[in-house]
């Protein structure tokens, strides 16, 4: 599988931009220990703002660690985790959990046993920061809102323990209407490259300006995207039986929906999740390397299509 083809590499610097580079540490203060990044992460994505059925946080890594290096990925695969060792990452954070599930066994002979043990093996710790960062200011659905260009955005359900601007999804408004094909080009065009592509169910030339977003799969919030009265919905994974659904009940053929990739969507979040890390940390006086991973853990190579 390619790497994702765009330039992800470097280090958030104090404006929030992240370099093309890594740029090289400066003698600043000691490197910080685990579980101080781990405070800095919960001042950014609070672990209050997960969905009750998640699994945020720490999944190995010793808190008296010290850690120069942070790499942030989508998927804690063994090639990202190869990724993160090969380059000495102290820290791997991931927006996916790799224990979603319970286990009973991390024997080297699963998958995911062999990915706890080279955690472990080579001391680098992995960090989980899911729904949590979905739920966020500034999180992946804000960070989608923001790249299509949204304004007056608010969450389009509530976080049950956050503030009124935090929640899963967003909506608001584009600045001009534009017919659905063109705005499913800018969808396209603001994701990295994988197999799936974009798919969309709608009128082409229909007009669209009020977009209701959720990165990763949001099939589950089609009630609250109606409530929205948006004219599209742009999110991933969408099955037959519950995008046949919501075009039966669409009005006058809306929301249109634009299905994408539940990597692609969710990636967008890690070059601002990194700068925002390096941000904090800056503020207090530390001076760590920040790398995304630029492996494109999207599971498909590639899709045969008509003609």
């Amino acid at each position: 599988m390619e790497p994702v083809d765009t330039d992800v590499t470097g280090k958030a610097d104090h404006d929030g931009e992240t370099s093309s580079d890594t740029l090289a540490r400066d003698g600043a203060a000691e490197d910080p220990t685990l579980a101080e990044l781990l405070l800095a992460v919960e001042e950014l994505w609070p672990e209050s703002l997960a969905e009750n059925w998640d699994e945020v946080g720490l999944v190995a890594g010793h808190p008296s660690a010290l850690v120069s290096k942070v790499m942030f990925a989508v998927d804690p695969t063994l090639e990202v985790i190869e990724e993160a060792i090969e380059w000495g990452a102290g820290l791997l954070i991931t927006h996916h959990p790799l224990l979603l599930k319970g286990v009973t066994s991390v024997a080297a002979t699963t998958a995911k046993g062999r990915a706890v043990h080279r955690l472990i093996e080579s001391g680098t710790a992995l960090l989980t920061v899911h729904t949590n960062g979905d739920s966020a200011v500034g999180g992946v659905s804000d960070v989608l809102a923001d790249a299509l260009g949204l304004q007056d955005v608010a969450p389009l359900t509530a976080a049950a323990n956050g503030l009124p601007e935090e929640g899963i999804g967003r909506v608001g408004d584009l600045a001009d209407a534009m017919s659905l094909g063109d705005f499913a080009a800018r969808v396209f065009g603001i994701l990295p490259s994988v197999a799936g592509g974009v798919r969309v169910s709608g009128d082409k030339d229909g007009l669209v300006r009020r977009i209701a977003v959720c990165g990763g799969a949001g099939d589950s919030l089609f009630n609250e995207v109606r409530a929205s009265n948006a004219d599209v919905y742009v999110t991933a994974d969408l099955r037959h039986h519950p995008a046949s659904e919501a075009r039966e009940a669409a009005l006058n053929g809306r929301p249109y929906l634009v299905d994408v990739s539940h990597f692609a969507s969710e990636w967008l979040w890690l070059p601002a999740a990194a700068a925002a890390l390096g941000n904090v940390l800056a503020d207090q006086g530390r001076d760590l390397e920040i790398r995304v991973s630029t492996t494109n853990s999207d599971p498909w190579d590639f899709i045969l299509t008509p003609g």
